[in-house]
C-alpha cells in the first residue's frame, strides 16, 4: 500500500507543480530534494538516536550539496540525485539503524522519489527553450 500512495502522491505533486507553473523555477526540484532529504534527520530525532542523527545528517548534506550543484550547474544532477535517493530508501536499514523510521516510509519514499525523479528527466528531455529562469 505505501507503494501506492508514495506513486499517487508523486504524481499529484509533479502534475500539479507543472499545471501550476511551479516548477517553471529553477529551485523547485532542488528544494524538494533539500526536503526529501531532510526526514531521516527527522526520523533520527523522533527515534531518540544521537548515532543516527550524525549519520543522517551526514547523508542528508551530501544530498542538500547535489541539490545545490545541480542548481547551479545542471538540474540533470538533481533528477539523478532525487531517483537516488529513492534507491537509498530502499537500503536504507541495512545502512544506519535508525530506530524512529516508521516501517512504511522506505517503500513510500522509494515510489515518491523515484517517480518524482523521473518526472523531472521527462521534463528536462522534452524542453527545447532555456530549462528554467535564473
Amino acid at each position: 500500500m505505501e507503494y501506492l500512495v508514495g506513486l499517487l502522491l508523486s504524481l499529484a505533486v509533479a502534475v500539479s507543480a507543472t499545471v501550476i507553473g511551479m516548477d517553471r523555477d529553477r529551485a523547485f526540484y532542488p528544494t524538494v530534494l533539500i526536503v526529501i532529504a531532510s526526514y531521516y534527520v527527522l526520523f533520527s530525532v523522533m527515534g531518540g538516536s544521537a548515532p543516527a542523527f550524525g549519520i543522517e545528517i551526514a547523508v542528508a548534506s551530501g544530498f542538500a550539496l547535489f541539490a545545490a550543484l545541480g542548481f547551479k550547474k545542471n538540474l540533470w544532477l538533481v533528477a539523478a540525485a532525487i531517483a537516488a535517493h529513492g534507491v537509498f530508501d530502499f537500503v536504507h536499514h541495512w545502512l544506519i539503524a535508525n530506530p524512529g523510521v516508521p516501517h512504511w516510509w522506505p517503500g513510500f519514499c522509494l515510489a515518491f522519489d523515484v517517480i518524482l525523479g523521473g518526472w523531472l528527466a521527462v521534463r528536462l528531455m522534452s524542453r527545447h527553450e532555456p530549462p528554467y529562469v535564473r
